[in-house]
């Protein structure tokens, strides 16, 4: 099973027990589940709080909802195993995602963003609204635009506008024009990439053209992929799906782009998105010396697989930026 179908196995075990009745009839089932990977120290691969959405109309407590959704998740073939945790929440142990399958899942076609150039999933550019939203300050605006990206790419129906639940802090005055000194994406890297309610943090390393900066390092890793495309056709040789038996870090990391995603949406934190850019950023910078063939050796299928995963991350992170407002560059 791949990460990205957890949530709908679990909403099918809520519904599944509920109608056998080992759920109370007037539970309920809800549309969509947010499964996110366990903190370190935690238990399994995977968790969600769903007992605690579901217990209140069945009448029973978390953990108790919890134990029997565990009994019928533990039979999910895909599923190594359940285990329910502290007052009721499901964790969940994964085999090791495939290179196929994180390819061949929604992540590239479906979960990432559709047209990073624009589309119905998309709303118009931070200065374009303007006019529209003249009250809102600047990073207000900044992280209420990205929401709104965040909300519309995994529900193409939400017309929610509103700003995150928590209070949206402002640039500090003593940051001046941070768009006239840093410019807008490097700007807006910093106002998304702490959670609402922190105040951003600004400085020199936005502006370094080097790996020690994030925002450098995620827009670099999207121009290596490209470059790593670009470069295997001159050597005559293209991307194709097949298994990758070292990019263990590349693989967890796409596998989990879509929950992430999700989870963004669902709590309105686009700084979730941003640590996972950064994950995927430097899980391909480190895989990136296996792509290519050396010296004399000949393109195999190995460099064919590896080509298909390092373009599926450079395809994840341009649908990220554009998700953050902020621009992929194919060379930097």
């Amino acid at each position: 099973m791949n990460p990205a179908d957890l949530p709908r196995a679990v909403v099918r075990a809520v519904r599944c027990a509920v109608a056998d009745g080992e759920l109370a009839a007037g539970a309920v089932v809800p549309e969509r589940v947010v499964v996110e990977r366990t903190r370190p120290g935690g238990v399994g691969d995977y968790a969600t709080p769903v007992a605690f959405q579901v217990a209140k109309g069945a009448g029973a407590r978390p953990h108790a909802v919890a134990q029997v959704l565990a009994r019928r998740l533990a039979q999910e073939p895909g599923i190594e195993d359940v285990e329910v945790t502290g007052p009721g929440f499901l964790c969940f142990v994964l085999p090791a995602p495939t290179a196929p399958d994180v390819i061949s899942r929604g992540i590239i076609d479906d979960i990432v963003i559709r047209d990073t150039r624009g589309g119905a999933a998309f709303l118009p550019p931070v200065d374009a609204a303007d006019a529209a939203h003249p009250a809102l300050e600047l990073r207000e605006r900044v992280v209420r635009d990205c929401v709104l990206r965040l909300l519309r790419t995994q529900d193409a129906g939400n017309t929610d506008t509103h700003t995150p639940a928590a209070p949206v802090a402002p640039v500090a005055k003593r940051d001046g024009d941070v768009i006239a000194r840093y410019g807008r994406d490097a700007a807006a890297w910093a106002m998304l990439a702490v959670p609402a309610k922190e105040t951003p943090a600004f400085g020199e390393v936005l502006l370094l053209q080097s790996e020690a900066g994030e925002f450098f390092r995620v827009r670099y890793a999207h121009a290596r992929a490209r470059d790593l495309v670009r470069n295997a056709a001159q050597l005559g040789f293209g991307p194709e799906a097949g298994d990758v038996d070292d990019a263990g870090a590349l693989l967890r990391a796409l596998a989990d782009h879509p929950l992430v995603l999700e989870a963004a949406a669902h709590h309105r934190a686009p700084e979730r998105l941003v640590r996972q850019l950064v994950e995927v950023a430097d899980a391909l910078l480190d895989f990136q010396y296996r792509v290519l063939p050396k010296g004399d050796e000949k393109p195999s299928a190995a460099h064919r697989a590896r080509l298909a995963l390092a373009e599926a991350a450079g395809t994840v992170l341009a649908g990220g930026l554009a998700l953050l407002g902020i621009d992929a560059p194919t060379r930097l």
